[in-house]
């Protein structure tokens, strides 16, 4: 973080303050907060990225590592937005980006957690987005699919035409890009958008159905 820090004050004309902090602590927003008020930054711009997974049958998965991802997307998150929208509303501007997931359209067994967090994000974004229509600030849900970090090599998802793995640099433009034109709900790449309208027309067992097959697949290859 320091490294990157230091190439982006060489580069830009800016100020860089790391506040690390683990958001899977229960004091996490509250802390995050405290800092920003003892820096005497003013938050304009608000992205919550950060995530991460867990895969295999809801009855064999840690307990604590399934309440960590719950307190991180669905409460730290939600807290740090919560905290943070008071300064934006007197600024009469701010912008607000919950970096979700495609799998936030679909149940998902075997990472079951993992896409109901990315689901309530996702819900709770579009509803926010229209409580504060008409105030200057926005709220947009960046729904990637696949893409090409080590966080999915971790996971084994291979690319293939109907399960793309885009580059992590072209979702970031597209969710830079609507971000800042205070779209709602932002999903990146041609196939992303076509399975997520045609999830409109499935019934909802088959959507499961297909979701934990191929969740499961990519737990065997993994395994083998």
């Amino acid at each position: 973080m320091q490294q990157i820090a230091g190439e982006l004050q060489q580069q830009y004309p800016v100020k860089m303050v790391i506040i690390p902090q683990d958001l899977s602590e229960p004091d996490a927003a509250d802390h995050i907060f405290k800092r920003i008020h003892n820096e005497s930054l003013t938050v304009e711009n608000l992205i919550n990225n950060a995530c991460f997974y867990i895969r295999g049958p809801f009855m064999d998965t840690p307990w604590e590592e399934e309440l960590a991802l719950i307190q991180l997307q669905c409460i730290s998150q939600i807290k740090l937005i919560k905290l943070l929208l008071p300064d934006m509303k007197l600024m009469g501007r701010g912008r607000v980006l919950n970096v979700c997931s495609t799998g936030s359209f679909v149940p998902g067994p075997f990472n079951a957690i993992y896409c109901a967090a990315k689901s309530f994000l996702l819900s709770f974004s579009e509803a926010l987005g229209e409580e504060l229509k008409g105030t200057g600030i926005s709220i947009s849900a960046l729904c990637p699919g696949g893409t090409n970090t080590p966080f999915q090599d971790l996971h084994s998802r291979k690319k293939s035409l109907l399960n793309p793995l885009m580059e992590a640099s072209k979702v970031a433009e597209i969710g830079y890009r609507g971000f800042m034109r205070g779209k709602r709900v932002i999903i990146p790449g041609q196939m992303n958008n076509l399975q997520v309208f045609a999830l409109r027309f499935l019934p909802r067992r088959m959507i499961t159905r297909l979701s934990g097959k191929a969740v499961y697949q990519s737990i065997q290859t993994t395994q083998t």
